[in-house]
């Protein structure tokens, strides 16, 4: 059984139907732990051996997040900036990262249909996601597409829930090993490897 370590960045996660959803469906499963980074760190003053302590003890990393201007809240990316050092994370000694998991969780306002090479952002998530496939692959780590949920604004709480029990879904099956490694690296969205196609 795998380690999951949820790394979860929300500036306003009281005010995040969906998230609070997501994260409820989440938060306590055995071998799953969830780190709230504003929760920790408001004053944005990072414990970056703290921080490494707890990458090192897992196997699968999760960034969850609501995706802010095509990329992460301000924290998470610091938390990237800082946390994954080199001589750590990346470089010739840098090896902590080695053969770990990553992937985002995201929640979007947009569309799916806005996120098309033909729609309003003319760009896929995973196309926006790039930065951080090529930062697993600088870290030696294996980057998994990303668990998307888009035009979270119009969801009804139903839909909400559904979403939350496919995440749940994703965790534990990640956790479990219950998926094939060719399908979990060829994935366009990680939805899609619990037979939903994505259609909202």
């Amino acid at each position: 059984m795998a380690s999951v370590l949820i790394i979860f960045a929300h500036p306003v996660y009281e005010k995040s139907r969906v998230n609070q959803y997501l994260v409820k469906a989440v938060k306590g499963l055995k071998q799953v732990t969830f780190h709230d980074l504003y929760e920790l760190y408001p004053d944005f003053d990072i414990d970056i051996k703290k921080e490494q302590k707890l990458l090192a003890k897992h196997d699968i990393i999760v960034l969850q997040h609501p995706f802010y201007w095509y990329s992460m809240p301000p924290l998470l990316k610091q938390w990237l900036d800082l946390v994954l050092e080199y001589g750590w994370a990346y470089g010739k000694e840098g090896t902590q990262l080695r053969n770990k998991k990553l992937f985002n969780a995201i929640t979007t306002g947009g569309t799916f249909e806005a996120y098309q090479k033909e729609g309003h952002n003319r760009y896929t998530i995973p196309e926006l996601l790039y930065p951080l496939d090529q930062t697993a692959f600088l870290c030696k780590m294996t980057y998994y597409p990303p668990f998307i949920i888009h035009g979270t604004h119009r969801l009804t709480d139903v839909e909400m829930q559904q979403f939350a029990q496919d995440y749940q879904q994703i965790i534990t099956g990640l956790r479990d090993d219950l998926f094939l490694e060719d399908d979990l690296v060829s994935a366009a969205y990680m939805n899609n490897l619990i037979d939903k196609p994505y259609s909202l």
